[in-house]
């Protein structure tokens, strides 16, 4: 099963792959598509096909840092001309996940610095560009930051993409274990993201191992 999902990645067009990659970060902040579907899985689908031969894995970088850059600008666009209450006009089911505290402290403490980090989480890099465009930062500062993000991010995951494939690659042909190794390392994954996820929406008193008030008795 395994085998058969990567040779259909393997053997899409190279066009559409790269409109993909392009297209799909692009319209995570200008959207709110990320928190949908994050960007990543495209450029991951590139660095896959890039293995493969069909793609030059400087092609997918360079879409996946185009495509990152042309949506966080319109983001942040998006987040100068209309404020904060353009996040108000998300659908509802969007609106539950934005996690927007959390954003306008990363931008409030980091500033350009959190335009970079902010990219390595889904919700934050769909959210960061629009607040950082509603605070008032500064456009060059903007731009130096999501150039400089972007092409690290595109980097790393279209050679995370990439060394998956081989790795792959070489553990079905020298060992026959690719299948249940790939098995495993995505159950990891979703086994920690749903842990984070987990913790994340716990009280804070919880999280810090406080109890609960106990009401009158304690007054």
């Amino acid at each position: 099963m395994v085998d058969g999902v990567v040779e259909t990645l393997v053997g899409l067009p190279p066009v559409l792959v790269l409109t993909l990659v392009i297209v799909l970060p692009a319209l995570e902040s200008s959207t709110l598509l990320g928190l949908v579907v994050p960007g990543e899985t495209a450029i991951l689908i590139g660095g896959l096909v890039a293995h493969g031969g069909a793609l030059p894995l400087w092609a997918v970088v360079t879409a996946g840092t185009v495509g990152a850059c042309l949506g966080d600008q319109a983001g942040y666009a998006l987040g100068r001309r209309y404020g904060p209450s353009v996040l108000a006009r998300a659908p509802r089911v969007l609106r539950r996940r934005l996690d927007l505290a959390r954003a306008r402290r990363l931008v409030a403490r980091r500033g350009a610095w959190a335009v970079v980090t902010g990219r390595w989480v889904a919700v934050l890099r769909t959210v960061v560009p629009l607040i950082a465009g509603a605070g008032g930062m500064r456009w060059p500062v903007f731009l130096r930051a999501n150039l400089a993000g972007g092409l690290v991010w595109a980097t790393a995951v279209a050679l995370l993409g990439y060394l998956a494939a081989a790795s792959y690659r070489y553990l079905e042909r020298e060992l026959g274990v690719g299948e249940w190794a790939l098995l495993a390392l995505v159950g990891a994954v979703v086994a920690l993201r749903a842990w984070r996820r987990h913790g994340a929406r716990r009280p804070t008193g919880e999280r810090r191992g406080q109890s609960p008030a106990r009401g009158g008795a304690d007054r």
